[in-house]
């Protein structure tokens, strides 16, 4: 990008969404240093490629380079076997104040655990839909399926997460 012209427009059109970025990539991956490295890695490519950015939704087309640069890695990580199992203590949600707020924290805990056992796909249309709120489209956009099967995935993923949540309550109870 030789110009200065399309570097303030990749500033002000994709840069902000760097941090959607690392969050979809954290969900993808579940590791921290991981996710902060694709997230850097598909914003090389963006900038790299931004010539071929012809409009339209600037946050769909980074997440979209984020999720396959994720997913590439993630093929990579199994094939090597590399794949590490969730460190709960990595992710642990820091309390700040006292006690409506630590309860909050046990909820979040509780949320991010049924998250991360979920599958790939269904953390993926639920972080871009409940965290990061893209629409129906975008999320059609950034992983090319068709709107419908964003919905029918969308509607699944939510209920494997609901099962999830009541099958750790289930696990805390007496």
């Amino acid at each position: 990008m030789a110009d200065s012209e399309e570097q303030q427009r990749f500033e002000a059109l994709v840069v902000p969404h760097l941090d959607a970025a690392h969050n979809l990539a954290r969900w993808l991956v579940r590791r921290d240093a991981e996710a902060q490295d694709l997230a850097q890695e598909a914003m090389l490519r963006a900038y790299r490629f931004f010539g071929g950015f012809r409009g339209g939704d600037a946050r769909a087309w980074l997440l979209k380079i984020v999720r396959n640069t994720c997913y590439t890695w993630l093929a990579n990580a199994r094939g090597a076997g590399q794949e590490e199992e969730f460190d709960e203590a990595q992710h642990v949600v820091a309390e700040e104040t006292p006690e409506s707020l630590a309860i909050a924290g046990a909820e979040r805990e509780r949320l991010a655990r049924a998250l991360e056992g979920l599958p790939p796909r269904s953390r993926e249309v639920l972080v871009l839909r409940e965290l990061e709120g893209c629409s129906y489209k975008e999320i059609a956009e950034i992983t090319g399926v068709p709107i419908g099967t964003v919905m029918s995935s969308l509607s699944r993923a939510r209920d494997r997460l609901q099962k999830a949540l009541g099958a750790e309550v289930r696990k805390a109870g007496p």
